[in-house]
């Protein structure tokens, strides 16, 4: 009896230290799985915070030598210093924001991006944190003086912006060309290839700033309202971003950022 008790007790160590083996071991590779950002896990990891962004559109976002910088950049940051996260920058084509964010490539996006009804169908946003125009860039001495000019003239706009998207619905895809960048659109301009460029009013005074012989008209095309994308199915995150912004607009820091940039 006392060998048969032996050999049970044996077995089971033997059973015992192999599920502690597999335990210790994790998935293939030794790799721990990363904690997701905003989860508060006590694992001791860094969380971090992915952000998509289209790093062409000051004063939203742009390169300042080898560094990100603009609006949306600094709100990104504040946004997961709130959340206890490093943020990571992922510069990508505009039109990849919502794609890449929608399959959880990408947390968020953040691209001065503009709330619609065809990009709700994809994507949630998080309350507005700031308001743009859309505005319209010609060459000085232009027969376009308004909104009403552009039914017969040769549109520029970034692609897949709203830009892009209004004045493909209000004059027709035949008017409308599109490019990767806003100032590739203004080069466009500049070269005669296009009679105006359609896009929002502060990145349109950085490009008239820096071309002389360009001017915004006076006539804003619309006004509309800027969010963060975030995946449908990524509420906890779409929740703490939205606790975010309000802390950040209770604080005046919100003010602060976009006052940096925008007199």
């Amino acid at each position: 009896m006392k060998k048969k008790l032996l050999v049970l007790c044996s077995v089971l160590m033997i059973a015992a230290m192999a599920v502690a083996l597999t335990a210790c071991g994790g998935k293939s590779g030794g790799g721990d799985t990363p904690a997701p950002a905003g989860s508060g896990a006590d694992s001791g990891e860094a969380k971090t915070l992915s952000m998509a962004t289209n790093a062409a559109f000051p004063p939203y976002e742009y390169m300042e030598g080898n560094e990100y910088a603009g609006i949306d950049i600094e709100i990104a940051k504040a946004i997961a210093d709130y959340m206890g996260a490093e943020l990571v920058i992922n510069d990508v084509e505009f039109g990849s924001i919502i794609g890449g964010v929608q399959s959880g490539k990408y947390d968020m996006g953040i691209a001065g991006m503009t709330v619609t009804e065809e990009r709700l169908q994809s994507v949630n946003f998080s309350d507005t944190y700031s308001t743009g125009v859309q505005v319209i860039i010609v060459k000085e001495g232009s027969t376009i003086a308004s909104v009403k000019d552009l039914a017969d003239a040769k549109i520029g706009v970034q692609m897949d912006t709203t830009g892009d998207i209004y004045c493909c619905g209000d004059f027709g895809d035949d008017h409308v060309t599109e490019f990767k960048t806003g100032a590739d659109a203004v080069q466009a301009l500049i070269t005669d290839k296009v009679d105006c460029v359609v896009i929002d009013n502060e990145p349109a005074k950085s490009f008239v700033a820096a071309n002389e012989g360009l001017k915004i008209l006076d006539t804003a095309y619309t006004v509309e309202d800027y969010a963060i994308c975030i995946a449908k199915d990524n509420e906890d995150l779409l929740n703490t971003v939205n606790a975010a912004l309000k802390d950040l607009k209770a604080s005046g820091k919100l003010d602060e950022i976009i006052s940096k940039y925008i007199n």
